[in-house]
């Protein structure tokens, strides 16, 4: 029997009919061990990479960039998919169906939240890679913090309730062996019923995200790779533009490393997602492809060792990203650093001498995070055992200075 949830979808009965068997049907012990085992390791490491993901960019205000804001969606995403889909999992290898009904409604419908979620997130941090790479001038207005927590909002809306659907098509379903009664979360009417609902998901989920992500990323590289940037938009204007004063101005003060920083570090962030999305349309394949075959295939095929490996994909692709942004980002790496090392700091009992003081500092903001405006900022910092004074940085590509004033 398959069924419709995700978990129960891929489940190891070989069973296709509802007649009632001899005995119950059960798994070797070879596969609920290496089941058991491969989930609890990809479920763990997952949720604490997920939850480091959260913390990291919302307690580190240079890491709340509209990029990460769309990262941190993801990885509730994906920390939703891990509880309602890899978890579970471990019961159900070893018996039936144990959430009774309200934990298959309620399951079912966090599954497909989770996974849809994951998807339109990163889509969305596609396009605004996009735009703040290839249309740097418009950027300033559109890639900003605040619109990309409403776009976030609007995203979680959305699926939310496309996804009340399952609420209304899933069941639970009881049949009676010889030897027991095996309970599981199945589909409410015929499963062909289904088929229009698979397609749509396919479809809007996964094969127009990755068409958008290959179009897109296309032309990133185009830009990013092949043509320089320029090292500020009002560059773009030439020698007609009215803002060319204030252009040549600005590269004067920053004409030595800034740009080629900057146009590294773009690319080390457009690598990063670019991975991101190209593990998201691998690991997911096996899982779209079996749902498309057994939609069209009677019997379905229900390889145990293929279904395993099919969930084993969709848990790795929840519990990699932060692994990723380790190994290919600089300051996520320096912020999961941070972030252990206070975690570790709490138990050691050491209180370091600290008063709250206002830093003013000028700031020339990157069109391809926040507001466009180049503003004068103050901030709350703790300072550790610093003096009140004024201190006078200078800038090592010119004879410019920059100025912090601590009151």
């Amino acid at each position: 029997m398959q069924n419709s949830t995700l978990l129960s979808e891929l489940n190891f009965s070989t069973s296709v009919t509802s007649e009632p068997l001899a005995n119950m049907p059960e798994n070797s012990l070879e596969i609920q061990v290496i089941t058991i085992f491969l989930a609890l390791l990809i479920c763990g490491v997952g949720i604490a990479g997920n939850i480091m993901v959260v913390l990291v960019v919302l307690q580190t205000k240079h890491m709340m960039t509209p990029t990460n804001c769309y990262l941190v969606s993801l990885a509730i995403a994906d920390l939703i998919v891990l509880l309602a889909a890899g978890l579970p999992n471990i019961s159900e290898v070893i018996t039936s169906w144990i959430y009774g009904y309200t934990g298959c409604l309620c399951i079912t419908y966090l599954q497909y939240l989770g996974i849809n979620v994951s998807s339109c997130s990163i889509t969305a941090f596609t396009i605004e890679r996009y735009i703040a790479i290839c249309h740097s001038i418009k950027a300033q207005f559109i890639c900003t913090v605040s619109r990309a927590k409403k776009i976030i909002a609007g995203v979680w809306i959305f699926t939310s309730l496309y996804c009340t659907m399952w609420f209304f098509l899933v069941d639970i379903k009881e049949t009676v062996y010889a030897n027991g009664v095996v309970v599981t979360c199945d589909y409410r009417v015929s499963r062909n019923l289904y088929t229009p609902i698979y397609f749509l998901d396919l479809t809007l989920f996964y094969v127009i995200p990755l068409i958008i992500a290959m179009v897109l990323y296309g032309l990133i590289a185009r830009i990013l790779f092949t043509n320089p940037l320029p090292l500020n938009p009002g560059e773009r204007g030439g020698n007609n533009s009215i803002h060319q004063g204030r252009a040549m101005s600005t590269t004067k003060m920053s004409s030595c490393k800034p740009n080629k920083g900057s146009v590294s570090s773009r690319k080390q962030v457009t690598k990063m997602l670019a991975v991101v999305v190209a593990l998201f349309a691998l690991l997911w394949m096996p899982y779209r492809t079996l749902v498309v075959i057994n939609s069209l295939m009677d019997p379905p095929y229900l390889n145990t060792w293929f279904l395993l490996f099919c969930r084993i994909c969709i848990y790795a692709n929840s519990a990699i990203n932060p692994i990723i942004y380790n190994l290919m980002s600089q300051k996520f790496r320096s912020a999961f650093k941070k972030l252990c090392k206070c975690k570790g700091s709490f138990g050691s009992g050491k209180k370091a001498a600290k008063f709250n003081a206002p830093v003013y500092y000028s700031v020339m903001k990157d069109s391809s995070h926040e507001s466009p405006n180049h503003a004068t900022e103050q901030e709350d910092v703790t300072v550790y055992t610093v003096n009140s004074k004024r201190v006078n940085f200078t800038d090592k590509c010119g004879d410019t200075a920059a100025m912090y004033s601590i009151a």
